[in-house]
């Protein structure tokens, strides 16, 4: 699962109006095996999912994983900041698509 973007659907209400629906996330629940760091200056999400599992767009994961820590509103993160990196991908990207199927 590349590419997340392909499970936003475009649907019609009953007046004809385009809407568009929301992708759902899976619950990440914390395993012996995550990963935890503490964030220096420059780090962003997209960079350590980059790091981590070698490609930019699963910066959600991270992101999802830490929803008390991590702002919503930037792939900017501030240091010094624990944060949780999730070790079952794949597990991960399976719920995923079975959410938004």
């Amino acid at each position: 699962m590349r590419n997340r973007i392909k499970y936003i659907k475009a649907k019609r209400d009953s007046n004809k109006k385009r809407y568009f629906t929301a992708i759902k996330y899976p619950n990440i629940p914390p395993s012996i095996n995550d990963i935890y760091i503490i964030t220096t200056v420059g780090d962003r999400l997209d960079s350590l999912a980059n790091q981590f599992y070698n490609d930019v767009r699963l910066w959600w994961v991270i992101s999802s994983a830490n929803p008390h820590i991590v702002r919503r509103d930037s792939y900017a993160l501030k240091p010094n900041l624990e944060i949780r990196i999730p070790s079952n991908i794949k597990k991960i990207l399976d719920d995923f698509e079975i959410l938004n199927r």
